[in-house]
């Protein structure tokens, strides 16, 4: 059970009520708080008594996280839409196959109490929604959560998400998980790893003025919705020698308007591909869009496609920042 701190001693006054036996209260209790971890999430200080054993999981990042640290065996599902990218080749295709993919929605309290979860691990707008599913409902039902840190909700604002840069994000999820799932040896190696990669390219990306700007286009035709500073693209752009176009907005993922891009004039497109319309389908798009016919990108068909997966907190993003670093360095799309 996820408790606040300060933990509340209510429920062991009630079980020494009830059993009479002080002795073995006093045991089994000093063995619960071995076990119990406390982490940091979303600015909040939480407690997870024990660990969890069915976790339900939203969406294809948060899953993957799961499975990066080797998880799998603690799951009771996932939900997860069929339009977020082929699983074939991937590294964590052996774990999809063992986990039930419980929904192509999104996650719901109904879900998740015919899981019999323990835990919901998702985020806001990662399946977490106040016209939804809030994390209090879960709690009332009791079931814990865990909030994908990406989400989170900056305390200023109240509505924008984002607390600290995306990368920063993915490694506190990472060490947090393995706090509380009780593997952070494999959460630390994991970290390393990813900083070395994400390092390797950094040493091989331009700098200064021949930084190229860089658009994040997700979806969108009357305004494109795109990524802010708190979001993976925007270290997924700057450590792969890029300039994220909106690294001035403070959010996560939004809503601009087409003349902001034309205005600034990004050197590359990034694709974000998922959803019902294709990355092909997107491209055709801006490339005949005439307000765009001037933007540097278009004029040079320099544009260039990830997979969704790639661009939200998952266990993607190093690998993203190498094969961007590489289209970066490397020129003209070909195509």
């Amino acid at each position: 059970m996820r408790t606040l701190l300060p933990s509340a001693s209510l429920g062991l006054a009630a079980v020494l009520t009830l059993t009479g036996c002080g002795a073995q209260v006093a045991s089994d209790d000093k063995a619960a708080k071995a076990r119990a971890v406390t982490v940091s999430n979303c600015g909040e200080k939480v407690t997870y008594d024990t660990r969890p054993r069915r976790v339900v999981t939203n969406d294809v990042g948060i899953t993957e996280l799961m499975f990066a640290l080797g998880l799998e065996d603690r799951m009771a599902g996932y939900v997860m839409p069929a339009d977020k990218g082929s699983l074939d080749g991937l590294p964590y295709r052996d774990a999809y196959d063992k986990v039930k993919w419980l929904s192509k929605d999104r996650v719901t309290k109904e879900i998740a109490l015919a899981a019999h979860a323990d835990l919901v691990f998702a985020g806001w707008n990662y399946g977490f929604n106040e016209n939804a599913l809030t994390p209090d409902e879960l709690h009332a039902a009791g079931i814990d959560t865990y909030l994908l840190t990406e989400s989170c909700r900056n305390a200023r604002t109240g509505t924008s998400r984002g607390i600290m840069p995306p990368l920063d994000a993915l490694y506190t999820d990472l060490e947090n998980l393995g706090k509380i799932f009780g593997v952070e040896d494999r959460a630390r190696s994991l970290v390393k790893q990813y900083k070395a990669t994400v390092a390797g390219v950094r040493a091989k990306a331009p700098h200064g003025a021949d930084k190229p700007s860089v658009f994040l286009y997700d979806s969108g035709q009357d305004q494109p919705f795109t990524s802010g500073r708190y979001a993976a693209p925007e270290q997924i752009i700057s450590e792969a020698g890029g300039v994220n176009l909106l690294h001035d907005l403070k959010d996560s993922w939004t809503t601009v308007g087409w003349e902001t891009v034309v205005e600034r004039d990004p050197d590359v497109i990034v694709i974000n591909d998922y959803g019902s319309t294709s990355a092909e389908q997107k491209k055709k798009f801006l490339l005949s869009y005439p307000p765009l016919r001037n933007v540097s990108a278009i004029k040079n068909r320099r544009i260039h496609t990830l997979d969704y997966a790639d661009l939200v907190e998952s266990p993607r993003n190093p690998s993203a920042i190498e094969r961007l670093g590489a289209y970066l360095r490397a020129g003209t799309d070909p195509s």
